[in-house]
């Protein structure tokens, strides 16, 4: 991929192209869907200038590929009878999710409380992704309310936001600095 120019004055009039060349609005829900797995992506990127452990700093570069991939595959609606080959996520890509959640859950101490969104500056922002993944799942799955959208991308996109609640709970010190909601407590 090469691109020369920035701005294309192709979408001063509210439009945008896809990855097939259809245009659409870009108040679409589409649009706000591929927007908000890029917000994500940035929440990341912040994320990882308060982050250390390499090996988790590689890993979450490695969630940032996958979230253009994600980006990709919503950028190229699905159509009956497309047989053209297209990137999407695969079945793969949320099997490692899932297996990374257990690797990191199993070392947390256990959950005696909801927690609240903070500890130290690399949870919070991982925090901060994991609402923001939220938000693009909700455009997902708005999304797929009207048009088809790849299973394993909205799969990935849940499990996403779930290993960000445990990594966020890693970065505090497995657990042990978490901020504990207390129901009711400035009553």
């Amino acid at each position: 991929m090469r691109l020369d120019r920035i701005y294309t004055r192709g979408g001063d009039a509210g439009q945008t192209s896809l990855g097939d060349g259809d245009r659409i609005a870009k108040h679409h829900v589409r649009v706000r869907a591929i927007g908000d797995v890029d917000e994500t992506n940035s929440v990341i990127g912040v994320a990882l200038l308060h982050i250390q452990e390499e090996p988790l700093r590689v890993f979450l570069t490695r969630i940032q590929n996958d979230l253009f991939d994600l980006g990709a595959d919503l950028c190229r609606p699905e159509k009956e009878g497309a047989g053209e080959a297209r990137l999407r996520i695969t079945a793969k890509q949320v099997a490692d999710l899932e297996e990374r959640i257990d690797h990191y859950n199993e070392t947390l101490a256990p959950l005696t409380s909801f927690i609240l969104p903070g500890g130290s500056a690399a949870a919070s922002y991982i925090h901060l992704a994991r609402a923001v993944a939220r938000r693009a799942e909700r455009s997902m799955t708005e999304l797929a309310a009207s048009a088809p959208v790849n299973s394993e991308a909205c799969k990935y996109i849940n499990r996403l936001s779930d290993l960000f609640f445990v990594l966020a709970r890693h970065l505090n010190m497995r657990g042990a600095t978490d901020v504990l909601w207390h129901p009711g407590q400035n009553r």
